[in-house]
């Protein structure tokens, strides 16, 4: 157990899931900064300890103990305030899976400047929001022309806002060569005080989080947010001290935190990073093997690719532990990863707003396709569309009651807009804009965002019952429900279906499926317009844009 663990909890071992709810506490101290009070201290007494493992489809690996991120962020922060950076400025860091994301992270901590990761895929309205709004001062990005031409476009419209630009890995004009200037940086780097010094509510992160409407909100939280993935390290993916955790994501998106950094390394597991350019189940399964990961975590989508390969070819001994979120997981999956690996799925839920807040915890016998129970210090309730709270079985939307204060992990607010803020926080709660039902045991099962319940002829679907009917037919690969407009329903259930490589689209197989989710669930629920294509669409981290194939069909309205 790590000695560092053991100075942030109350408790670190538990005997049921009870007890885990009544007893865990998150202990905070006074101006935590996770560079300096989690990285410097596996620096100076575990210095060869092992932090990251990095590697990419072009054969190249990286390997970095806790000594070697400690140097290399302090020279990177170092870089940062030689173009300026000081306490409280913003820098957008669009990195891909690149391992320097670690670098530049962990230096702005240091600093006390915000860190506005970024998905490489913007376009330059996206920077140009994203830069007016935040008022980000310097972007930082990977080796990717097409992502460097975007900034560069987007610095022509914003004028000296942005002032710094940093790439990774080549030379270009107008760009800071970060390599050149990183050789050049000294390796100390004290901590500040007086007013440099950070402070626990000081802001760390700002994500900006796209919503089905508007432009995407900017979810800021504070320094001690690190602290509370305590709880999705080491109680949701297990990851134990000295163990190698594996999470599906890009530096991008909320879910690089939740799963490659701070969690896991409070709890002393190192991460493991997989650079790739294109997803497939083959390299994926290859390196999970060769570097040996103990403990894993992805959405759904990657567990249904896992699974149609031949997974006997693979010695997959080294993974202990498996989790899954971002969408949930349909009971085939999970029966099936079941019988071929003899691991249980355990789902969570969560938001860029929180850490994990329902999971399937190790103490708590699974049912698949649902969320689990209530993490600790979070209060969860359903409240229904009168405001009340929910009977079993009834449905209603996920909010978190802080009435009581605030549990650790929440955000701070959406920055820069406290209007957005009020609409989703108030009256005591903050409410998730995600609807579910809870089971007579206290189970939650998701039903979808309150935006993609479709609402047929007076029915309300959420959309995993029919995609959950639709993947137990040997056709279907991956599905997304969705509903279209219609005169006289309101809205009809559509299916995008990609078909397994042994079957071929048709008018057929499109009756075959209706038929078949008319026997599985309630025929009401069937979907009357079905399309195939070759690829859903998707974020950088596996998780199904339902929200592009509504847009999508609305153009062709």
């Amino acid at each position: 157990m790590s000695s560092l663990l053991e100075k942030y909890v109350s408790r670190s071992e538990f005997g049921s899931y009870e007890d885990f709810k009544e007893n865990f506490r998150i202990v905070i101290p006074d101006n935590f900064n996770f560079a300096y009070d989690v990285v410097d201290v596996y620096a100076r007494e575990q210095p060869d300890k092992r932090a990251l493992i990095w590697c990419d489809d072009n054969g190249d690996e990286k390997i970095f103990s806790f000594g070697d991120l400690a140097r290399y962020s302090n020279r990177t922060a170092n870089v940062l305030k030689r173009y300026g950076i000081r306490k409280g400025d913003s820098v957008m860091l669009m990195l891909k899976s690149r391992y320097e994301f670690w670098f530049f992270l962990l230096a702005l901590h240091r600093i006390g400047a915000i860190a506005v990761p970024a998905t490489h895929m913007l376009t330059k309205k996206d920077i140009v929001y994203r830069t007016e709004r935040a008022n980000i001062r310097m972007v930082v990005a990977a080796p990717d022309t097409g992502i460097l031409d975007c900034v560069d476009d987007a610095c022509k419209e914003v004028g000296d806002t942005l002032s710094t630009r940093i790439a990774i890995g080549l030379t270009r004009d107008g760009w800071v060569s970060f390599e050149k200037e990183l050789e050049a940086a000294s390796a100390d780097f004290a901590r500040p005080t007086g007013e440099e010094a950070t402070s626990n509510d000081d802001i760390l992160l700002n994500y900006f989080s796209s919503g089905t409407t508007g432009f995407p909100k900017m979810v800021q939280h504070n320094f001690t947010y690190p602290l509370a993935h305590i709880i999705t390290a080491r109680y949701w993916q297990n990851v134990t001290d000295g163990g190698l955790h594996y999470t599906v994501a890009d530096s991008g998106w909320a879910k690089c935190v939740w799963g490659k950094i701070y969690g896991q390394w409070i709890a002393g597991s190192a991460v493991f990073v997989y650079d790739y350019d294109r997803f497939t189940a083959e390299r994926m399964l290859e390196n999970t093997v060769k570097y040996g990961v103990t403990t894993f975590c992805a959405p759904p989508t990657i567990y249904r690719f896992l699974i149609r390969e031949d997974l006997s070819k693979y010695d997959l001994s080294c993974l202990d532990y498996c989790v899954t979120a971002g969408e949930p997981l349909n009971p085939e999956v999970y029966q099936k990863f079941l019988e071929i690996t003899g691991l249980r799925l355990m789902e969570g839920f969560g938001q860029t707003e929180t850490i994990v807040t329902l999971a399937t915890y190790p103490w708590i016998e699974p049912k698949p396709g649902s969320m689990g129970k209530p993490s600790p210090e979070y209060s969860i309730e359903l409240l229904n569309a009168e405001g009340k709270p929910c009977e079993a079985g009834e449905e209603g939307e996920i909010v978190i009651d802080t009435s009581f204060g605030k549990p650790p992990g929440i955000f701070t607010g959406y920055g820069a807009d406290p209007e957005r803020t009020r609409d989703v926080w108030h009256d005591g709660y903050y409410h998730t804009g995600d609807m579910a039902w809870k089971d007579e045991d206290g189970y939650f099962w998701f039903v979808g965002r309150a935006d993609d319940i479709i609402k047929t002829s007076g029915y309300r679907v959420g959309p995993f019952e029919v995609e959950s009917a639709l993947i137990e037919h040997p056709a279907v690969l991956e599905c997304a429900i969705t509903g279209v407009p219609d005169p006289i329903r309101g809205q009809v259930i559509k299916a995008t279906i990609v078909l397994t490589r042994d079957y071929t689209a048709s008018e057929e197989l499109k009756k075959e499926l209706q038929d078949h989710v008319k026997r599985v669930t309630a025929p009401y629920k069937y979907p009357r317009v079905i399309e195939f294509v070759k690829e859903l669409p998707k974020t950088i981290s596996g998780k199904i844009r339902r929200v592009e194939i509504r847009d999508h069909d609305k153009g062709n309205a």
